[in-house]
């Protein structure tokens, strides 16, 4: 049996286990961390109309996406149906996680009028569905919670009938700045749990497992017409059972709507990937997922936490016929 070993990083020191997911009797291969393999290889983003029109767009409007600042290997699929994920309150985020491509550092002063530009943008694209994150910005007091919230009703003023999910941070535990933000309606509030709760310090070194999870149930107490949502990464040295048990905890915390993807490390920088799971894997997990009575379980190689974001938000519009988000 080959033994674990370990590998240091400039997040830590972290053991990679050579088989961290339990057979499980499943009869699912295991693939371990190495090429990446064919499922995982996806083409840049191509130079099409609609791809440079949005570049241009977001430029013009001293926007940011996740999807150029993550390096989300479904840009090009995304862009090209003329979606895309806004990064709110700049490109620096206040804290280090060691799988994120983002970079860390203390960001500029927050720009009052961001949200009406993302409305107009928002506007321009003729979007049916907005998704909204932004980086940490544990500097501000409420976490930047207010740029969420005045962004929402931008979107509402001027894209009438476009649903909107906001991807939001932990706010360090606070409240009152959840609050703001549910006060703005959002159909979907997602926050991602990331990882398993073992790998934590060494994932997320500045969040909290439970604090994520008290979140999400925060968020379903302040709107209950409001879908809440959470995804995790798999390949950073988790086992089967402990994903089962992130998915049990999302259920006990009512969670409609999960997401699972593969870990791809941005660079020799980040924390390394200790194992590809499979297509097949993905969806045992998939099913897994709905067994538990999950609204949408999203689950494949390259699902990230807007894949099929659009899909998703119906289920709100079904729940909730004719309110208007004001």
């Amino acid at each position: 049996m080959t033994e674990a070993t370990t590998t240091k990083t400039e997040h830590g020191v972290i053991t990679l286990d050579p088989s961290p997911v339990q057979p499980d009797n499943s009869g699912l291969g295991q693939l371990s961390r190495g090429r990446r393999p064919a499922w995982l290889r996806v083409k840049a983003p191509a130079a099409t109309g609609k791809v440079q029109e949005l570049r241009g767009l977001f430029r013009g409007k001293h926007l940011h996406t996740v999807c150029e600042e993550a390096m989300c290997p479904n840009m090009g699929e995304c862009w090209s149906r003329g979606t895309a994920t806004f990064l709110l309150m700049g490109d620096t985020c206040t804290r280090s996680c060691g799988f994120c491509k983002i970079k860390t550092g203390r960001g500029a002063p927050l720009d009052p009028d961001e949200p009406r530009r993302v409305g107009e943008s928002i506007a321009a694209m003729g979007l049916q569905h907005a998704v909204l994150t932004s980086v940490n910005r544990d500097e501000q007091p409420d976490g930047g919670a207010w740029v969420f919230a005045e962004s929402i009703r931008w979107i509402r003023e001027l894209q009438p009938g476009c649903t909107v999910e906001v991807l939001i941070p932990d706010f360090k535990g606070d409240w009152a700045a959840l609050q703001t933000v549910m006060d703005a309606r959002p159909e979907i509030l997602n926050h991602n749990t990331e990882t398993v709760p073992r790998l934590y310090r060494t994932v997320r070194p500045q969040a909290k497992y439970m604090r994520s999870m008290e979140l999400l149930q925060q968020a379903k107490a302040m709107d209950e017409l409001a879908l809440t949502k959470s995804g995790i990464m798999v390949g950073l040295g988790e086992t089967w059972d402990e994903i089962l048990q992130v998915m049990d905890d999302l259920r006990a915390h009512d969670v409609d709507i999960m997401t699972i993807g593969q870990y791809l490390q941005p660079s020799r920088f980040h924390l390394p990937i200790v194992r590809y799971y499979t297509p097949e894997e993905f969806e045992r997990l998939r099913e897994e997922g709905e067994a538990r009575g999950f609204k949408w379980m999203e689950s494949g190689p390259l699902v990230r936490s807007s894949y099929h974001a659009d899909g998703q938000a119906h289920l709100s519009l079904r729940r909730d016929v004719g309110r208007d988000g004001s």
